[in-house]
């Protein structure tokens, strides 16, 4: 018992192995890119919660409107998707819109299925005033960054969701600013 003391005295806390794996280079790094993460995250969080104190509307919904005015006439199913979202969830995000009279739908053709979409000048009053980017600001630097990069970007995060032990695949299609 004695020898055993006596041969961990000299030991600190950063000589036990527990601590040089916790230290070891890989998951140092493994700890900076949870970081990185956390940044990412809590920056979007940030982001969507001064659009809603700004704005009284959730990012996705000023995206859709940035985007309906960016193309006037768009259909729904192609605002769903501009913004990477499902079109019952476009639908939905439509219908607050309308309510809150900032875009309305324009029916057209002889069977009036096919619906328009286009900004009210109520809308495009909140645009000009809203703060930007408009379109969200993870989406802006996504779209900042040169195609090889992104495609890099992509295919990492692809495997990074393949190895976890439990991923939502329905967030897919479910707006940032709704997490």
């Amino acid at each position: 018992m004695e020898k055993r003391k006596a041969s961990n005295s000299g030991l600190n806390s950063e000589d036990t192995p527990a601590a040089s794996a916790a230290t070891s280079p890989g998951q140092k790094k493994r700890l900076e890119v949870l970081k990185q993460f956390r940044v990412l995250l809590r920056s979007i969080k940030r982001h969507y919660q001064w659009i809603e104190k700004e704005c009284g509307m959730s990012g996705a919904q000023l995206w859709a409107m940035a985007e309906i005015a960016e193309a006037p006439g768009i259909k729904v199913s192609d605002l769903a998707r501009r913004l990477g979202v499902h079109l019952s969830t476009a639908s939905n995000m439509l219908r607050r819109l309308e309510e809150l009279s900032l875009v309305k739908r324009i029916r057209t053709g002889k069977d009036h299925r096919v619906v328009q979409l286009e900004i009210t000048s109520k809308g495009a009053k909140i645009l000009s005033k809203a703060p930007r980017p408009l379109v969200g600001v993870l989406q802006q630097a996504l779209a900042d960054l040169p195609q090889r990069r992104l495609d890099t970007l992509h295919a990492e995060l692809g495997e990074v969701i393949r190895l976890m032990k439990f991923k939502d695949s329905k967030a897919r299609t479910t707006p940032l600013s709704d997490l």
